[in-house]
């Protein structure tokens, strides 16, 4: 059995493949999870030694149960393709495979944010990516999925991984465009109450004041106004997608 399997998700991310495996070159086993790309992203994978599954799904968690599936390390680490392993983290992780007893199941690692470029993000993030696979069960939830471990967690205060999102206006609006459905039709099926007009003012300055203040996102200068005003807009299209869809239901209670 190898040691330790590193599951990478991907779509159309032919300039963001190679850094990420190369990122990850300590592990013994690539496994790529590929949401069909229409460029070379499989491609390049592969000729880099990934073994590649194309797989469509909305859901990120099914996504990654795959790789659970396919994997065949004693040790997991799950990575999205804009994300990068920093040199100390790696070292924090190979300390752990070279442990002959580990009280913990699965451990939790650190995530930096870089915004538009390289503006780093002030807040830290914290995420639950390395699993002993005899004792994680699986990742569950539509968007926001979440692990099922059987056993303790502990944290790897070493290193973090560099997550390289928003880089661009463009995918920014996309995810946007791609994502509000999904997450208002989620909301509607809960049978959220209905969208009156002061909802929109609350839901929009939540999610500034959480982004520009809560997360020191003002220390990161303009990109950091720009990323929690975008946090804002998103959060918009969401709810107004949201409200057309109990218009167009008009039969739904209004709560």
């Amino acid at each position: 059995m190898k040691n330790i399997s590193v599951v990478i998700l991907t779509r159309n991310a032919e300039d963001l493949i190679a850094d990420c495996m190369d990122s990850v070159s300590f592990c013994d086993e690539v496994i790529v999870i590929d949401d069909y790309s229409t460029d070379r992203t499989a491609e390049l994978a592969k000729l880099l030694g990934a073994s590649v599954y194309p797989y469509s799904s909305e859901s990120f968690a099914k996504k990654r149960n795959l790789g659970l599936k396919k994997a065949k390390g004693r040790w997991i680490l799950y990575l999205d393709v804009d994300e990068r392993v920093s040199p100390e983290l790696a070292r924090a992780i190979q300390s752990v495979l070279e442990r002959k007893k580990d009280i913990y199941a699965a451990y939790r690692v650190n995530r930096k944010n870089f915004y538009l470029g390289n503006h780093e993000w002030p807040a830290m993030e914290k995420l639950e990516r390395l699993f002993k696979k005899s004792k994680f069960e699986e990742w569950y939830g539509e968007l926001h999925e979440s692990p099922r471990v059987n056993g303790d967690i502990g944290d790897l205060d070493e290193g973090y991984i560099r997550h390289y999102t928003h880089q661009d206006l463009t995918s920014m609006l996309n995810k946007t465009i791609q994502w509000s459905k999904i997450e208002a039709e989620l909301r509607f099926h809960a049978n959220h109450p209905y969208m009156s007009w002061w909802r929109f003012f609350r839901v929009i300055m939540t999610a500034f004041y959480d982004s520009y203040v809560r997360q020191k996102g003002y220390k990161a200068g303009t990109a950091g106004l720009i990323e929690s005003m975008y946090q804002g807009f998103s959060m918009f299209i969401t709810y107004a997608r949201l409200w057309e869809l109990q218009q167009q239901n008009k039969g739904i209670k209004k709560k």
